[in-house]
Parts: C-alpha cells; structure tokens; sequence
C-alpha cells in the first residue's frame, strides 16, 4: 500500500469523488481514505455538499413564482423602452 498523504488526498478530492483521476491515483486516494479519519470526514463533507446542490439544480420554481418573475421581467422591458 502506497500512502499519498492527507495532503495529495485533499488536493484531488474533488476530482477523485468525481472519478476524474487516473486508477492508480483513485487506487492511493482511497486507501488514504480508509485509514485516515480526518480526511474521510472532509471527504463526507464534500460529496454530500456536491449532492445537495446537484438536487437543488434539478429543482425547479412553482409555476406561480416563474410566472411572476417573467412579468416583472416584461413590465421592466417594457418601460426600458
């Protein structure tokens, strides 16, 4: 087992919870992960952090407020011109 550090771990984190590093990288990243609490936790943070928002950008807004923001948008064309 060849143990990257907590600080190659932490600087490609996002790219390894994201599968964008190479497999042996992925292969050192995860090992670290294993076996060092401190940066599980960070690891914990941030993908729960990615999750949250990649839900709240699949969210949409109530057709009320969609169509009240486009009025306002047209009423403030309208008076631009």
């Amino acid at each position: 087992m060849s143990d990257c550090g907590c600080e190659k771990a932490r600087r490609d984190l996002e790219e390894y919870l994201r599968n964008e590093v190479c497999n042996t990288e992925h292969t050192e990243i995860r090992e670290h992960l294993e076996n060092c609490v401190s940066c599980t936790d960070e690891a914990l943070v941030a993908k729960t952090l990615t999750e949250v928002v990649a839900r709240a950008c699949r969210e949409t807004a109530p057709e009320e407020l969609r169509d009240q923001v486009f009025a306002r948008l047209r009423a403030l064309q309208s008076a631009a011109h």
